[in-house]
């Protein structure tokens, strides 16, 4: 989860700063043509907005992941269990036929970890404290063999390539919608006024959160190709293994009740379609059946 999370979370920011700075530099302006659209200006800057943001996302995503977690990178093991994790990564890597990633542990309660970077030689693979406690040594082999997985699949650069698609319409409709609401609801007949530009970012946001629904169903099902491939690097007993320890955790915690239609493991339609990952019980079933 953390992976999809904090690249959207980059890619979201990166189009904001972007979307601001071609706003005061005026490039935006250049889209008014005698108080129309110039539909064919409009999409090119989106596109070259829309895959700007998600790449540069994707080159940013190791080193703001890093910070972001507070990732304490093992480069020379101080304990057992970093060189364990240090050394699983680099057999499985080598299995995988991928460069050696960098490798982090970082101290949260979460049983999680995550793989992001923007090539398969150039990744990292962060293990959070609380899953090293949880779990046994087979199951976070399982779960180091599911995020190496991920890369070797190149998750992220397919990731970026798809946010880049879905960014170029968002900030290709926000533009005709901006455009709209100042010419219509606040009379603007020549240029563009306040209203273009704020009403533009907001529908920016709101599109943005409506599109990555699409972002969503993609890394579902990458999931299931990850747990496939962690079962082929560590054994499919210990995936499963993984996947039920992982979902006895998931029963175990609990939100408050104010949140707790906003958590991952909400029931409702409606949040389903914003989960990064799909239930456990059908990771699991999926596993079972040999898929």
């Amino acid at each position: 989860m953390k992976r999809i999370f904090l690249f959207v979370l980059t890619n979201v920011a990166v189009l904001l700063v972007i979307s601001i700075t071609l706003r005061i530099l005026g490039v935006d302006t250049m889209l008014d043509q005698s108080g129309g659209i110039d539909f064919q200006s409009l999409l090119i800057m989106s596109t070259v907005m829309g895959f700007a943001g998600s790449f540069i996302s994707l080159f940013l995503s190791k080193w703001s992941a890093k910070r972001m977690v507070g990732a304490h990178m093992i480069t020379s093991p101080t304990d057992p269990t970093e060189r364990w994790v240090l050394e699983t990564v680099r057999r499985q890597a080598q299995a995988a036929g991928i460069g050696m990633p960098e490798v982090a542990v970082y101290d949260a309660p979460d049983v999680n970890a995550f793989a992001t970077g923007w090539n398969r030689n150039n990744a990292l693979v962060a293990v959070s404290t609380g899953l090293l406690h949880a779990m046994s040594r087979d199951e976070a082999e399982a779960v180091l063999a599911h995020e190496i997985s991920h890369v070797a699949n190149g998750d992220m650069v397919t990731l970026a390539l798809i946010q880049g698609v879905v960014n170029t319409f968002v900030i290709f409709f926000s533009r005709i919608i901006g455009h709209l609401v100042d010419r219509v609801v606040f009379k603007t007949e020549r240029g563009q006024g306040p209203a273009f530009f704020i009403t533009s970012i907001i529908a920016q946001l709101v599109l943005g959160i409506l599109a990555s629904i699409i972002v969503m169903w993609f890394s579902r099902q990458r999931e299931f190709r990850a747990d496939a491939g962690g079962a082929k690097l560590a054994g499919r007993g210990k995936m499963i293994a993984a996947l039920e320890k992982l979902k006895v955790n998931h029963e175990q915690a609990t939100l408050p009740k104010q949140i707790a239609a906003f958590g991952i493991s909400g029931d409702g339609k409606l949040m389903s379609l914003f989960r990064t990952h799909p239930p456990l019980e059908e990771r699991i079933q999926a596993l079972r059946s040999g898929n």
